[in-house]
């Protein structure tokens, strides 16, 4: 024999999985998180971005330069003196950056950021970073945080 429920249980059922489903579905948001911090973790903020993945988390970071590169139109500005370092943030700088960047602070502004710390605008995010042999693309990979800089205004010199 199965179990009978009387109509106030079974109300009170579906109504405890109603409520069940809101709060779950609430706890998946699909809002990005955003920080505003004067002095960025840089670990931390790591941190927040693989949790946060495959979004990204939006906000004004300080992060410290150590290192640059440029490969193909684009230039990087590392916190890590090896971009591949697991504790490094790259600012992925596109060519209408490189062009605002060069007007603001010359020709070899990459060199002038080098140790120092940038007040940067936008989203830090997970980037799949795949290892290349006899120049073709392996299915192995390892991840980078970037933050893409479109624009110049997203960077301003602190220290």
């Amino acid at each position: 024999m199965g179990v009978r429920h009387t109509n106030k249980e079974v109300i009170s059922m579906k109504y405890f999985i109603f409520l069940s489903v809101l709060i779950l579905s609430a706890c998946s948001s699909t809002h990005e998180t955003v920080l505003n911090s004067q002095s960025t973790d840089v670990m931390r903020l790591i941190e927040q971005v693989a949790e946060n993945a495959p979004k990204g988390v939006i906000g004004t970071f300080q992060i410290p330069i150590k290192s640059f590169g440029n490969q193909g139109r684009m230039a990087y500005l590392n916190s890590e003196l090896d971009y591949r370092d697991q504790r490094n943030i790259t600012l992925a700088i596109t060519p209408k950056a490189i062009k605002e960047l060069k007007s603001k602070y010359g020709e070899n502004y990459q060199t002038l950021f080098i140790n120092k710390s940038l007040k940067v605008k936008g989203m830090a995010k997970r980037v799949k970073i795949f290892f290349i042999s006899n120049g073709k693309i392996t299915k192995k990979y390892y991840y980078q945080t970037h933050i893409r800089i479109d624009t110049g205004t997203q960077i301003q010199v602190l220290s």
